[in-house]
């Protein structure tokens, strides 16, 4: 892109989230939000920020994410997959070290669907013998 911008899309679950990267001074902004006051708890904002720490950039970068859908966690998720994404963006080298760490990789995982006949997606109906 240009003006020295990388942008990237994460998704897990039902969330979605656009990442932009550019050079700066650290700034991690999630909808027009500061990061610790939009994620809340520290186990999921670190979770989102993981692959900054792994590569050593997180003082080096501005970071602007718009995350939408899903609850936090997912969002979070989304938000680390789209930050992974764009580091490559601005560096390739940094694939290996991304990829071995596991940042690269899609969470498959979704909410399994409700079948007829049930109360959830897997739970049954209780069994009355008389």
């Amino acid at each position: 892109m240009t003006d020295n911008k990388f942008a990237a899309t994460g998704r897990r679950k039902e969330s979605t989230a656009r990442v932009i990267i550019t050079q700066g001074k650290g700034s991690f902004i999630i909808n027009k939000k500061t990061a610790k006051n939009y994620l809340l708890r520290d186990t999921v904002l670190q979770y989102a920020s993981e692959p900054l720490e792994a590569t050593e950039m997180a003082a080096q970068l501005d970071i602007v994410c718009i995350a939408s859908g899903g609850g936090l966690s997912g969002q979070a998720g989304a938000i680390r997959l789209g930050i992974a994404r764009a580091l490559i963006l601005l560096n390739p080298d940094l694939r290996p070290a991304l990829k071995k760490e596991g940042f690269l990789t899609r969470d498959p995982r979704a909410v399994e669907r409700k079948k007829y006949g049930q109360p959830k997606a897997r739970k049954k109906f209780q069994y009355s013998k008389r």
